[in-house]
């Protein structure tokens, strides 16, 4: 026999209009009576029709978490993070919200897709996490597509993100470009000259921030850029063993090479290795992100540490409104260098 909502009106002796109230969580309502009908919900096993209450409510249980790819973990970390914020009470049933991941896999087509999917579903919140993609059709799609959620009701968080102007979104944001130069400047004063670069994909935001940091350092301490010493690829270790084979094809006698993220530093070390090169002692190397394998590889990685933890937990609170958002709508932080036995001045 179906449990109805005036069974649970009768079982926490209250009226089915409080019930209502309890389970949408819409309305102000007294801990006692809210935590007599949440007793009355569990004892019978009610089951609220999620669907249908979403069609009444202006927003469901559900929070999406776009992520560029789970199996990476500067995604992994923040996901983790941002979910860990969206349980305890506040959803319409008056428990936990429904955190659902989205694996983007890096395709434009398919963020957009999955944001629709979440515009019909009436989501509470969504965070989008990484950087975006620089084409302006896309981002103007994109931005849209995010103002419609917003004016919808959903609160938009950008985590690791630009910020997307007049959407309404929250941004996080890492100072890519300060850190990216405080890395290439700490190779400069130990007396770098000859330095190779592993850039992100070129349409990554990521990628752009990160390598004009490089080059803003090469450029203040008046290092000419030699177009041989830059190669594109995915962020991932693969990419960096074959970039760092690339770059050394071209020019063998670089010194030192600086990778996107601590994934491409680990593939740029196994090719160095390969090629019968010491790590710091003929070329150095460095990352970036501190991701949780960096301090552990031989020689530990230096790299700038990104506050992908605290980020992620923030933009979940905030999300959930919980935590105000940040002045102007927008929060950047700098990452930390953290110098390692990767790096070390050059030899002869």
């Amino acid at each position: 026999m179906t449990v109805t909502l005036a069974d649970v009106a009768a079982r926490a002796q209250v009226s089915p209009a409080t019930v209502s109230r309890v389970l949408n969580g819409n309305y102000p309502v007294a801990a006692s009576t809210r935590d007599r009908v949440l007793k009355a919900v569990d004892e019978l096993d009610y089951v609220l029709n999620g669907p249908a209450s979403a069609l009444a409510a202006a927003t469901s249980d559900l929070v999406g978490i776009l992520v560029n790819d789970i199996a990476d973990p500067f995604f992994g970390i923040m996901a983790s993070a941002i979910q860990s914020e969206i349980g305890g009470p506040g959803g319409r049933a008056g428990g936990e919200r429904l955190a659902v991941v989205c694996n983007t896999g890096g395709s434009p087509e398919r963020e957009l897709t999955y944001l629709t999917l979440l515009q019909r579903q009436r989501t509470a919140a969504v965070v989008l996490t990484g950087g975006a993609i620089e084409d302006a059709q896309h981002k103007a799609a994109m931005d849209a597509k995010l103002r419609k959620l917003a004016d919808a009701g959903t609160r938009v968080v950008l985590c690791g993100r630009p910020q997307a102007p007049e959407t309404g979104a929250i941004a996080l944001t890492f100072d890519n470009r300060g850190g990216g130069q405080e890395l290439t400047e700490h190779l400069i004063r130990l007396g770098h000259r000859r330095l190779g670069y592993i850039a992100g994909p070129e349409e990554r935001t990521t990628t752009r921030d990160r390598l004009e940091g490089h080059r803003d350092a090469l450029a203040a301490h008046g290092i000419g850029e030699d177009p041989r010493w830059t190669v594109h690829g995915r962020y991932d270790r693969r990419s960096g063993y074959e970039a760092t084979l690339e770059l050394l094809r071209r020019d063998p006698s670089l010194t030192a090479v600086v990778a996107a993220n601590d994934s491409v530093a680990l593939g740029a070390c196994a090719a160095l290795r390969e090629s019968g090169r010491r790590i710091p002692d003929d070329v150095s190397v460095a990352g970036c992100d501190d991701l949780p394998f960096s301090i552990d590889v031989v020689p530990a990685l230096t790299t700038v540490r990104l506050p992908l933890t605290e980020a992620g937990a923030r933009a979940g609170r905030i999300a959930m409104g919980r935590e105000e958002p940040p002045p102007g709508g927008i929060a950047s932080v700098r990452g930390e260098l953290m110098v390692r036995g990767s790096t070390a001045g050059p030899r002869g």
